[in-house]
């Protein structure tokens, strides 16, 4: 997500000088700004962090919050706030360990960027020439599509594709090959974000590299750059002695009750890190691929990733800004019309995390957050880009972000929320239900007796077990919950009985989501 303030009236454009290290502004129309920064505007803005974290902490009362700020090349601010777990006195500081979620898509961009930079790959290298079994639902796609496309998400697949494959506990091969059975929604002309598609082509840098992806990371960017509690692997993570655990708000309060485990989707929301060592990463970027005056990225590989490469918010109106995304990157224009560089993270089982990089003032922001996504992050964030663009705040930055977060809290299925039928109509005997059925893409669903009840069980393994209850007729429900279904959601699953009276075939009403049916067939 990116957060531009809002503005009106005339506008005079006013050159303003870059870093020393980045191009001079006012060199082309394209890079002048409406609004100059006063010399002494940033500091201002650093020095009023503490006020502004304590404020967010207060409104949002999440567990704990790490922040850092780059200037000129050079960590600025660097602090933690509260704690790790909640009910411990363990405190959040610079070094403690946070899970990134979506933020480690700009981070793995940075990685593919030095492989550009060494002609590994290029952004246009295409993905079939380096993984030969992947394959889209259409062949000339599946032929054409880059690593670019992929991680500028414009390769047709539809939103979050294979997410819900990776809940039954699809490995990061096994969701890739399935996403060959999933209808392309246009090629090249749409964005749509997806982890699995953005993962594919971090999986074929890697491939073209010879290494997996987190040993790669550690390559090219971590071990360069001293990110020496950075990693791409969830077993690291865990075993970081200063790390956090994430919090969802249950009961009115925030607890420590689940763990995500991103291996399978690393490239996209797999990276765990600290303030301290993003602000390395960020430094980097600010200075065109360049880490404490020496080069580490080519600026020609890096600038792709961090310049529009496809409409992702369209604007609605004749004077409304559009957004765009990059390579991994959000790209947007703030009022003042300087490019900002941006990108949320986000799990719902417990990580709310955001950046923001304003390049043409040398400036860039990270927080990190140990509880579900309630805008905390990115209100923090927009809050400093105010104070460094206009000396003030354009508006209540968490309020807005709070609200618009909301949604990702909404139940899941057509019957959440609604009490059972009264007088629901009799099933058949359970034996009319049981039996193996078959999905392309979700693969087999068993419906078995046990207890008096039936059981669904998916995932490679079966071992994603489902209690169904009873509705009406041939419908029946299960409860859902995890990182892509808040708890109190639910799924119908309707049988579909054949002229013998036995079901011949089902629909699962979560799983129609990603496959246009969702209807899984009886196995002879």
């Amino acid at each position: 997500m990116s957060a531009c303030g809002g503005g009106g009236g005339a506008t005079v454009f006013v050159p303003v000088s870059a870093p020393a290290s980045g191009p001079v502004l006012g060199a082309s129309p394209a890079q002048d700004v409406a609004v100059a920064i006063p010399p002494g505007q940033v500091d201002a803005a650093i020095a009023k962090l503490d006020d502004l974290a304590a404020d967010i902490m207060h409104r949002s009362n999440i567990p704990g919050m790490a922040v850092a700020v780059v200037k000129d090349g050079k960590t600025v601010y660097a602090k933690g706030f509260g704690v790790r777990r909640m009910g411990s006195s363990e405190a959040v500081d610079a070094d403690t360990v946070f899970q990134l979620a979506s933020m480690s898509k700009p981070i793995g961009a940075t990685v593919v960027a030095g492989l550009v930079s060494n002609d590994t790959v290029s952004w246009n290298t295409p993905v079939a020439t380096l993984l030969p079994g992947f394959k889209l639902s259409d062949d000339w796609a599946s032929q054409q599509v880059t690593i670019g496309d992929l991680y500028a998400h414009r390769s047709g697949l539809p939103e979050h594709a294979g997410d819900r494959l990776e809940d039954l506990g699809y490995d990061r091969r096994q969701v890739i090959e399935r996403l060959r059975h999933v209808p392309l929604d246009g090629f090249r002309i749409k964005y749509a974000y997806t982890n699995f598609g953005l993962t594919a082509g971090a999986e074929a840098a890697a491939t073209a590299a010879g290494q997996d992806w987190a040993a790669l990371s550690e390559r090219i960017l971590y071990r360069p750059l001293g990110m020496t509690a950075t990693s791409s692997r969830f077993a690291d993570y865990m075993q970081r002695g200063n790390r956090t655990y994430p919090h969802v708000k249950q009961d009115g309060r925030y607890q420590a009750l689940y763990q995500r485990e991103p291996d399978a989707q690393s490239p996209a929301g797999g990276v765990s890190s600290s303030v301290n060592d993003l602000a390395h990463w960020m430094s980097l970027v600010l200075q065109d691929g360049s880490y404490q005056g020496l080069p580490v990225l080519k600026a020609e590989a890096l600038l792709p990733a961090i310049s529009a490469q496809i409409v992702n918010a369209p604007a609605d109106s004749a004077t409304a800004r559009a957004g765009f995304y990059g390579y991994g990157f959000n790209v947007g224009t703030s009022s003042s019309g300087r490019v900002k560089l941006s990108h949320s993270g986000a799990f719902l089982l417990g990580a709310g995390t955001a950046f923001s990089m304003i390049p043409s003032a040398g400036v860039a922001i990270v927080t990190l957050t140990n509880a579900s996504p309630v805008g905390a992050a990115e209100a923090l964030n927009a809050s400093f880009d105010d104070l460094v663009e206009f000396g003030k705040p354009t508006r209540d930055w968490y309020a807005a972000y709070s609200e618009r977060m909301a949604s990702l809290f909404a139940l899941d299925g057509s019957l959440a929320g609604q009490p059972a039928p009264t007088q629901p109509a009799p099933a058949l005997g359970n034996g009319a239900y049981t039996g193996r059925y078959a999905n392309d893409y979700y693969g087999d669903a068993v419906v078995e007796v046990s207890g008096g009840g039936l059981l669904l069980r998916m995932g490679p393994t079966g071992t994603k077990i489902y209690a169904l209850r009873h509705w009406s007729g041939n419908t029946f429900v299960f409860d859902l919950s995890g990182e892509n279904a808040e708890p109190g959601s639910l799924s119908r699953i309707d049988f579909r009985p054949g002229a013998p009276g036995v079901s011949q075939s089902l629909q699962i009403e979560y799983y129609a989501e990603d496959v246009a049916r969702g209807v899984f067939t009886l196995k002879p």
